[in-house]
């Protein structure tokens, strides 16, 4: 004969789980530092990068390019505005260092390559190395 069991829905561990960490900071990565979301599209000659960087002002942003390593950082800053009789209750945004690096199959050239930054987005057009042919040697 079957027994009848009580289902109790707070003791399965999903429910504990959904709500245990709704109150619990926004997650950075492991180096301190949050990271931000990056598209990267290949054309003939170029790679064009689509970074989203709310919130930041463009001379906050700082692209470096060495060899086919791409990184991008930014500073987001708070803008403290208390006005009288307001409290915070709650703050979610992150305030700090974002940065992101990758790494691309080719070698840019950084002298020929762009950026743009513009409504949150930055938009970077990475110029390709020409490649240089290989040359024969003649064994002696």
């Amino acid at each position: 004969m079957n027994t009848l069991r009580l289902y109790d829905p707070f003791s399965d561990t999903a429910y504990d789980h959904l709500f245990r960490g709704f109150f619990k900071p926004v997650r950075v990565a492991k180096e301190g530092a949050a990271s931000f979301k990056v598209d990267v599209k290949e054309a003939d000659n170029t790679y064009v990068v689509h970074a989203e960087i709310p919130g930041v002002k463009k001379d906050d942003i700082h692209v470096t390019i060495e060899g086919n390593q791409v990184t991008i950082a930014a500073e987001v800053k708070r803008e403290a505005e208390e006005k009288d009789g307001e409290r915070q209750l709650r703050s979610e945004r992150y305030y700090g260092a974002v940065y992101r690096s990758f790494v691309l199959p080719v070698e840019l050239d950084e002298t020929a390559s762009e950026a743009k930054y513009e409504n949150g987005v930055l938009e970077l057009k990475l110029a390709k190395k020409a490649t240089v042919a290989g040359r024969k040697l003649t064994i002696q």
